[in-house]
């Protein structure tokens, strides 16, 4: 029975209203920023989180207010996603904001970062404006924008910063595109640090990996596919560390995927640089042997790499050297990967399963709970500049309420994406979101869905 059905005063879409106060009992209270794992309870007042801890609504809640029996499951903050590839505008039969956000919330993700690769390019205020615009009035998550570090992604030129940030951009990045200029990065780099923001780079040497499909080496070979070296990642880390060293601007590394990046990334913090960098669960929940013959939905940017740096990605996690787990959603069509691989599109869907990717590293005993969490909740916060991320008193009452045990298959079918194209149908998993709530409504109730 689910947490709706017990307690019909908490309606879907319900919570949010100003001054309407819900109680969740009965929960395990999980917070990776203050490092929290407790039985508990927490009460919301409209869109914040009012109070929390073991000793609150030990007698019961007071009548009238609206509760949740959470029977002990994990309530957590709501996931935060850094980097997802939105239709709109330009591409609404791939997906659209609102099925992006019913998307997120079924994976217990309430606040989404989407990249400026559209159509028109995100690198003017009025579009920020106008996919915020757009957001509110059709997701139910938050949504950000980040706007392009250059005019039309086209590397050459550094759109308006300032003024992209005072419409409203989170961050700069010219998405699944690299700034291949060092020039032009350098600038990028000591205009935004005027401003605090944060310049986010496709690490993809483009000389090196232009003309490749897969991760080179043998397996490549012997499918006959053109190879990317992953010295095309790491020679760019390395280019963009000294940039970052010598302008002071801050610097995050959107996807990381081999051993040898990490290592870059360990010996740049080790020095004081202010610099980050995330990774995508295909980094590693997969390598390169999923391909297989020819499998398209594994085409990826970066490509997915040996066994050797998968472990080296999950090891990665566990210490603490890479900050952020960001699903790389990258919604295509049929057409655009029913194709001959080497021309087949890049990317694949991952927002309904980023978590239970993530948990089956947890049950694994790869990563502890609190750090895989934290990777997805406190650290993108603090780099982003967001409120959320925390239980804290004053927060936005974006939540998330985990099974962590259920067994389930993936069902690619199922998905609320618009587009299917993930090589994990079929597969077993542990773990995943029954309730989601943004700013105190309820969005997401798995067995009322």
């Amino acid at each position: 029975m689910s947490a709706e059905s017990k307690n019909p005063g908490l309606k879907s879409g319900s919570g949010g209203e100003p001054g309407r106060l819900v109680a969740y009992l009965n929960a395990r209270l999980v917070d990776p920023a203050s490092g929290l794992d407790a039985p508990g309870a927490l009460l919301t007042v409209g869109g914040e989180i009012k109070d929390f801890g073991p000793r609150l609504f030990v007698d019961g809640p007071p009548s009238g207010v609206a509760s949740v029996d959470c029977r002990g499951h994990a309530l957590i903050p709501g996931l935060i996603d850094t980097r997802v590839f939105v239709g709109e505008p330009g591409a609404e039969h791939k997906e659209t904001l609102a099925s992006a956000s019913e998307a997120a919330a079924a994976g217990g993700i309430t606040t989404l970062l989407c990249m400026p690769n559209t159509s028109p390019v995100i690198d003017e205020p009025a579009i920020v404006e106008y996919v915020a615009r757009r957001a509110h009035n059709t997701s139910i998550v938050n949504v950000f924008p980040m706007a392009a570090v250059t005019k039309g992604l086209g590397g050459k030129e550094i759109a308006e910063l300032g003024l992209l940030k005072a419409a409203g951009a989170i961050a700069f990045t010219d998405g699944d595109r690299a700034v291949a200029s060092a020039l032009v990065m350098r600038r990028a780099l000591s205009y935004a640090r005027r401003f605090n923001a944060l310049i986010v780079q496709h690490a993809e040497e483009p000389a090196l990996s232009r003309d490749g499909a897969m991760n080179e080496g043998e397996v490549a070979t012997r499918l006959g596919l053109p190879g990317i070296p992953a010295a095309a990642e790491t020679m760019m880390i390395e280019r963009d560390v000294r940039l970052a060293k010598l302008t002071g601007g801050r610097l995050h590394i959107g996807q990381i995927s081999c051993a040898e990046s990490i290592e870059v990334i360990a010996r740049a913090k080790a020095e004081g640089v202010e610099i980050s960098c995330g990774v995508s669960p295909y980094h590693f929940a997969l390598n390169e042997t999923a391909v297989g013959e020819y499998r398209t939905f594994c085409k990826t940017s970066p490509p997915l790499r040996p066994e050797m740096d998968r472990r080296a990605v999950v090891a990665a996690i566990a210490d603490g050297t890479i900050d952020v787990i960001a699903s790389s959603h990258d919604p295509q069509d049929v057409e655009s990967k029913r194709q001959p691989f080497a021309q087949a599109a890049y990317g694949m869907v991952g927002l309904e399963t980023m978590l239970p990717l993530v948990l089956e590293m947890v049950h694994g005993r790869k990563v502890d709970l609190l750090t895989a969490l934290k990777a997805m909740t406190a650290t993108p916060a603090r780099l982003f500049g967001l409120p959320s991320g925390a239980i804290r008193i004053g927060a936005p009452a974006d939540l998330a309420l985990l099974d962590l045990d259920v067994p389930w298959r993936i069902d690619t079918e199922r998905f609320r994406s618009k587009s299917k194209n993930a090589p994990y149908d079929a597969r077993p998993v542990q773990g995943r979101a029954i309730m989601t709530i943004v700013g105190g409504r309820l969005v997401h109730d798995l067995y009322t869905a």
